[in-house]
């Protein structure tokens, strides 16, 4: 689900790489299910679920390489996340959604 308008320059290939690693994880995590929800900020934009969310003493950890609470996960589609958020000069940070779920943020465009 899309809410609001808002435009900002970024490489189309890595932002669909961003997209795509935060819409699987919030499938991997909440199921086929879940609602997820790409909003504007006032700097940027954010992605948010209704799933269970991410426990604040993990928020910074999920974005290291390797980092996975899943038995058969890799641990690195938060930190591609990261990475492209890095590259195009855009902080990430996470919070509870609404919903009760994950929250990222994006800032810097």
């Amino acid at each position: 689900k899309v809410t609001g308008d808002k435009t900002f320059e970024a490489d189309p290939d890595r932002l669909a790489s961003l997209l795509e690693n935060l819409f699987r994880n919030a499938v991997e995590h909440a199921g086929p299910e879940v609602t997820v929800t790409v909003e504007p900020t006032s700097d940027g934009f954010a992605v948010a679920d209704d799933g269970p969310g991410i426990p604040p003493e993990d928020r910074e950890t999920v974005f290291e390489s390797g980092y996975t609470t899943e038995t058969d996960g890799t641990g690195f589609g938060l930190a591609i996340v990261a990475e492209v958020a890095t590259a195009h000069d855009w902080s990430v940070r996470v919070e509870e959604s609404d919903a009760g779920g994950a929250r990222f943020v994006f800032a810097g465009q």
